[in-house]
């Protein structure tokens, strides 16, 4: 089997192939195919760790949708390709539609000449025979390190996203108009247990949008959590199209006079719905009514420039304010910067609808939000 240069990176999408592969049996030829119970399990286990399957196999198309929909394993499968053309061709419009590189793609087919052929045009691509298929769930590369409270629903946050893209490139009119047909629901509440995974993932990969960079795994989550001084906050995000998922992580530590934004990491995928500025919002208007100020933490580098630009568009500046005292016990990296914000009331968002805790409240229960 064709490996990778890296074989340490994990496959996000996996390409089946259909007759001998998938199922046995040549479906034009044998009217009949017959689905093994190990390869439908197979199906489900890699959809629950949140690996997206697709299909690249020479067929009628119709003929083999029928089938898969006749064998209940149709809705597994994201962006399929069962034509004539290609698979190497199938699967770069697969990768190039999802926007993955090809590197984190798969392709299994019981064909040497077809496995041959993608890996002559697209090198990068990992290629498995079909007797190999046993061996998927165990391998590394279909192993996820973290398996989170989204990785279940991946595939379901992929098909919407496939439709709200659709409806954006029909939209005519400034972007702010189409962005309130969305209905966008942005709620942010402390952490669970079942979170705490999708939590520290947001931390390890998110690095756009990442003020610090600082990884916080289980352990740190779970005694911030015990700890009633620090919040640890979870931004998820819905639409009128479907879930977003998990979408942004606030670690947060409160003194009487100040509130210590340690991180905030955002997914980029949401940037340009304003998740960002809406969360800062939110955080500022809670820091206002507590009557307290704000420092953030913020680490520049050469990815995360559009974090800083939404710290200072939100107000935040580099002003020596004896309100960072009350954090002097906490050591400052050289080359972390503490942004300093004294909070006023903010208005409410026009796009995105706001649910969330009342920190100036202290630990409660979850209320509409003022942003």
């Amino acid at each position: 089997m064709n490996r990778t240069p890296d074989p340490t990176t994990v496959v996000k999408c996996l390409v089946w192939d259909l007759d001998n592969t998938l199922w046995q049996g040549t479906l034009l030829e044998d009217g009949e195919v017959v689905l093994p119970d190990a390869v439908r399990e197979i199906i489900a286990e890699l959809d629950a760790r949140g690996v997206l399957q697709s299909i690249a196999s020479k067929n009628d198309h119709d003929m083999a949708w029928a089938r898969l929909e006749k064998l209940g394993v149709a809705e597994y499968f994201v962006l399929p390709e069962i034509g004539w053309g290609p698979k190497s061709e199938a699967v770069r419009r697969i990768a190039d539609t999802l926007n993955f590189a090809l590197t984190t793609v798969a392709f299994i087919d019981d064909q040497p000449a077809e496995r041959a052929e993608v890996t002559h045009h697209l090198p990068e691509v990992r290629c498995y025979p079909a007797e190999s298929v046993a061996e998927l769930p165990g391998l590394p590369e279909f192993s996820p390190a973290l398996r989170t409270v989204d990785s279940r629903r991946r595939r379901e946050m992929y098909r919407a996203g496939f439709r709200r893209e659709a409806a954006r490139a029909e939209a005519t009119g400034p972007d702010e108009d189409f962005l309130r047909t969305l209905a966008l629901d942005l709620r942010i509440g402390r952490a669970t247990d079942e979170e705490l995974s999708r939590v520290e993932e947001l931390t390890l990969r998110t690095s756009q949008m990442n003020a610090t960079g600082v990884h916080y795994g289980d352990a740190d989550l779970r005694r911030l959590l015990t700890d009633d001084a620090h919040e640890v906050l979870v931004v998820t995000l819905t639409d009128r199209f479907g879930p977003h998922g998990a979408v942004g992580v606030l670690l947060l530590e409160r003194h009487p006079a100040v509130w210590h934004l340690k991180l905030l990491a955002t997914s980029c995928r949401v940037v340009s719905f304003g998740v960002g500025a809406t969360v800062l919002n939110w955080l500022t208007d809670q820091a206002a009514g507590a009557d307290v100020h704000l420092v953030a933490d913020f680490k520049p580098t050469d990815r995360n420039r559009m974090m800083e630009i939404a710290y200072r568009f939100a107000g935040f500046e580099e002003d020596p304010c004896g309100c960072a005292d009350a954090l002097s016990h906490t050591a400052t990296p050289t080359d972390l910067q503490r942004l300093h914000l004294r909070p006023e009331p903010r208005p409410a968002s026009a796009t995105i609808r706001v649910t969330a805790v009342a920190l100036a409240a202290g630990r409660g229960e979850a209320v509409p939000g003022r942003v």
